[in-house]
């Protein structure tokens, strides 16, 4: 029986949901926001009181830990376990006000401010936290559980081990990183520091869901010069930027390569910010896909349609600008399918079932596995992410500590059972 203390669980999360960490793409400092280093300062000053060792925030506001194996006698590969501290710019993150329901009853949940509500039609997961503790917020702000559910978690589970020196699991390191929500969360991160074997991300949503595999992803830049001239003398020598561009994104399939119709293993090509003139236009597009090579497909449908444009409409001159972005960690994970199956047995133990899923989207995790750490992502009981009726389950996010527990007495009995 693995007994986490779910008050000072909720403690934590709350302490931590109350700083401002939102994360700014239009600034070029690491970490982009201040209260990124004020949570992980608080973060570093928790760990070393608990009793953790080689704690340090560095000069990029990461912080690193490290719980020491509680048995020298056997040689146990080192966990590297992460969350994120910033949160979404998708919605606003100042004053967050959480708010605590007790023992969910059903129904929809109404928040404090401008009449918001946490429906059901919205959230059908809602119909499965009947008896569960829910953090919501006021309806102003989101919540922060993405990540801060993980970063909670995570802190959690280091004091419980910390405290329960006869639970047996090998060298486990901590790291916290910034700006994972604007895609710079591995900008600074030396792994050889971390010196693990394997790593977890918990950032992922609901409960029981091991998820091995995430969207490769690049961003690409679009584009199209034109000729501009005064339109009342605009006849056979004006050439509209604007025109040949429209034509490339109507052209674009709308039924099975857009993310409004696409989802489960479906890729996509998003354009999603655009700027220009008659004389100069600008397309910023996401691609997404679960097969890397697919990337270059979407690439290529992009500049045959720019090519028939550029016929259309005589004189225009179309150029591409791509930027890879993070890459799946199926692509790592597969050559070394036990760190996914010990995360699966984990569960078992506890009398649960797994669930296997793929993000469409990415993690630190899926930097890191590229980089030469396979990293799946665990559940952390996050709900409703980067939107004002975001909402976190403590049960959920107990169970996630249990399982964390769980999952690092596996990687150190299959240690000492491979060593007999």
């Amino acid at each position: 029986m693995i007994n986490i203390n779910t008050d000072l669980l909720l403690e934590r999360f709350l302490r931590y949901v109350r700083v401002e960490t939102t994360a700014n793409p239009t600034v070029d400092t690491y970490p982009s926001s201040p209260g990124q280093i004020e949570l992980g300062r608080m973060l570093a000053s928790e760990l070393e009181e608990m009793g953790a060792t080689a704690v340090e925030q560095d000069k990029h506001g990461l912080v690193w830990a490290t719980i020491p194996s509680s048995d020298s006698a056997v040689r146990c590969p080192t966990i590297l376990l992460n969350a994120h501290m910033d949160t979404s710019p998708d919605a606003p993150g100042k004053d967050v006000k959480p708010q605590v329901v007790e023992d969910y009853e059903g129904g929809d949940i109404p928040l404090k401010t401008g009449g918001r509500v946490i429906t059901q039609a919205d959230c059908p997961a809602l119909a499965n936290l009947l008896g569960h503790t829910l953090i919501t917020t006021d309806g102003s702000t989101l919540l922060g559980g993405d990540d801060k559910a993980g970063v909670a978690i995570i802190m959690q589970t280091a004091e419980h081990l910390l405290r329960n020196p006869q639970l047996e699991h090998g060298e486990i390191r901590i790291l916290f990183t910034c700006d994972e929500e604007i895609g710079r969360g591995a900008n600074h991160i030396d792994l050889t520091k971390a010196a693990a074997d394997a790593a977890y991300t918990l950032d992922g949503g609901g409960e029981c869901i091991v998820e091995d595999e995430n969207f490769s992803a690049d961003h690409l830049v679009m584009t199209c010069a034109g000729i501009n001239i005064h339109p009342s003398i605009g006849k056979g020598r004006m050439v509209n930027a604007l025109r040949a561009v429209a034509f490339v994104l109507s052209a674009l399939p709308e039924d099975n390569l857009s993310p409004e119709t696409t989802d489960g293993m479906q890729g996509f090509v998003h354009p999603y910010l655009t700027n220009g003139t008659v004389e100069s236009t600008r397309v910023e597009f996401l691609l997404r896909d679960f097969e890397t090579s697919q990337l270059d497909a979407h690439e290529t449908l992009l500049k045959s349609l720019a090519a028939e444009a550029e016929t259309k409409y005589a004189g225009v001159k179309f150029e591409f600008e791509r930027t890879k972005q993070y890459r799946n960690m199926g692509d790592a994970l597969r050559s070394a399918p036990h760190i996914v199956q010990h995360a699966i047995a984990a569960h078992k133990q506890l009398g649960k079932t797994a669930n296997r899923g793929s993000i469409r989207g990415g993690t630190d995790g899926a930097l890191f596995s590229e980089m030469g750490l396979p990293t799946p992502n665990l559940s952390s009981g996050q709900h409703n992410l980067h939107s004002v009726t975001e909402f976190a389950s403590l049960d959920q996010m107990t169970y996630a500590a249990e399982h964390l527990v769980a999952l690092l007495q596996i990687w150190h009995r299959s240690s000492k059972d491979a060593a007999q």
